[in-house]
């Protein structure tokens, strides 16, 4: 997850909410790392799940990513949700629920739906005080520049 919130940081250089996450191989070792760049690289999919699950395809060869884990900062959206499940990774793994548009529990359920072919183990809460807090100041400072 450090290295997730280290992508995260990332994003705040380009403006965009500071949303990280990476790919890990069955062994520990990271094989695709993202972070949202939406506003970057005006791509309404630049979410930083999918931004790392391509890397770590590319990395692999295969879209393929049994036995790996994402790691993201946030509680993937609908879209992530579906990438997650679609890439066929083992887990996810979430720091932050997100209430507004959390697909891993919160609004949805998208990646434990029993309709679905694949359904990846869920860990959630992980350093989550650390990543609402860096949510937490990215937010305020776009009110308080009236964004």
């Amino acid at each position: 997850m450090r290295a997730a919130l280290q992508e995260a940081r990332g994003a705040l250089t380009t403006g965009d909410v500071p949303i990280g996450a990476v790919v890990l191989d069955p062994s520990g070792v990271v094989i695709g790392h993202g972070r949202n760049v939406r506003e970057a690289e005006a791509d309404p999919t630049g979410h930083a799940e999918v931004v790392a699950l391509r890397a770590a395809a590319r990395e692999r060869g295969e879209w393929r990513l049994e036995g790996c884990t994402l790691v993201v900062t946030l509680e993937p959206c609908t879209m992530c949700a579906g990438a997650a499940v679609l890439s066929r990774v083992e887990r996810v793994v979430f720091a932050a629920h997100d209430e507004k548009a959390g697909a891993v529990g919160s609004l949805w359920d998208v990646v434990r739906d029993r309709r679905l072919n694949h359904r990846p183990e869920v860990v959630a809460g992980v350093l989550a005080e650390e990543a609402v807090a860096l949510l937490a100041t990215f937010f305020a400072e776009q009110r308080s520049r009236g964004a």
